[in-house]
């Protein structure tokens, strides 16, 4: 089958990426199923494996698609729907009344019930560029990874469950002094900064942590962080917010929306099985599982299905 992927930022992934990290690792499967990819993406973009047509956001993206496509996929919700068999997926969080088209899907059971649907596919990766690690060996430090200029990310909490258990934290994703949202200044010891780490680097930081620690104070439509972090065999100290109970199971980590808790719950981490967080990522959330989810959902829309039963979707 001829499918196009649609989304409006370039691929490769160049630092920190998300969304980008998921079209290529899904291009890739279909790929490797023997499907003919193309990405319509903006100018500056490349891949080794598909075909690359540069998006021009001046024009409508019908026009854009290649006539021999038989599907679509967007990762974006359009401003118009598009007269071509189609699935759209919703890696975020929109304003709950927003106007979705039938054909839409999303990242996590909650992040689908929280807009009234069913529909959903969880994020998977190819765990084969994260390389490998020692599950053994002894470490020494805690990490945070996300957006620390987003206050709902609570890189602060972050930080202080760390001081309270006077463990150092390494933070992936944000910086000491942050202009974006807000002026704050961060100054306890306990924390370093890597700012918009990528590549090799944010992977070594990971491969040598103890957990992850991730109270966000907001719905978490999936976070890659989590998945990303268990690989490493990084159990996880987070919150109840969004689709980490669904992602956090008892053997992989502890959630609870008090910080106090959080906090005397911070040497429970060294119990949980590294080997099991590892194998729990590596067999649930990769690339492979993700794409013949996706594929599913082709098949049905192509038949002809609503793939949706909830009538919130329009």
């Amino acid at each position: 089958m001829k499918i196009c992927i649609v989304h409006n930022s370039k691929i490769p992934v160049i630092f920190y990426g998300g969304i980008e990290r998921i079209i290529w690792d899904l291009g890739a499967e279909l790929s490797k199923l023997g499907h003919e990819v193309t990405y319509l993406v903006p100018k500056g973009s490349s891949c080794p494996f598909a075909k690359v047509i540069f998006l021009n956001p001046e024009l409508p993206i019908e026009q854009q698609i290649p006539g021999n496509a038989e599907f679509v996929h967007l990762h974006f919700q359009p401003k118009k729907e598009i007269n071509r068999p189609h699935l759209i997926t919703i890696h975020g969080n929109l304003p709950a009344t927003t106007f979705f088209f039938p054909n839409t899907s999303f990242v996590s059971q909650n992040h689908a019930t929280r807009y009234g649907v069913d529909t959903f596919v969880y994020n998977g990766l190819n765990w084969e560029n994260y390389g490998t690690t020692n599950l053994k060996q002894k470490r020494n430090y805690v990490h945070f990874l996300g957006k620390a200029a987003w206050r709902v990310k609570n890189v602060k909490g972050a930080i202080q469950i760390a001081r309270d258990n006077q463990m150092p934290i390494k933070i992936l994703g944000g910086t000491r002094l942050n202009f974006k949202m807000g002026f704050r200044i961060t100054t306890t010891k306990w924390a370093k900064f890597y700012g918009m780490v990528g590549g090799e680097q944010k992977l070594d930081l990971m491969r040598h942590s103890k957990a992850l620690i991730f109270p966000v104070l907001w719905d978490e439509p999936f976070g890659l962080a989590i998945i990303e972090s268990l690989y490493f065999g990084c159990p996880v100290l987070g919150t109840k917010y969004g689709a980490l109970p669904e992602l956090v199971t008892n053997d992989v980590g502890y959630l609870s929306n008090n910080q106090n808790e959080l906090s005397e719950h911070f040497n429970d981490i060294g119990s949980f099985d590294r080997q099991k967080c590892h194998e729990y990522a590596v067999d649930i959330f990769n690339a492979s599982v993700m794409a013949q989810k996706y594929m599913k959902l082709y098949s049905r829309i192509l038949n002809g299905e609503q793939i949706n039963r909830n009538t919130k979707i329009h």
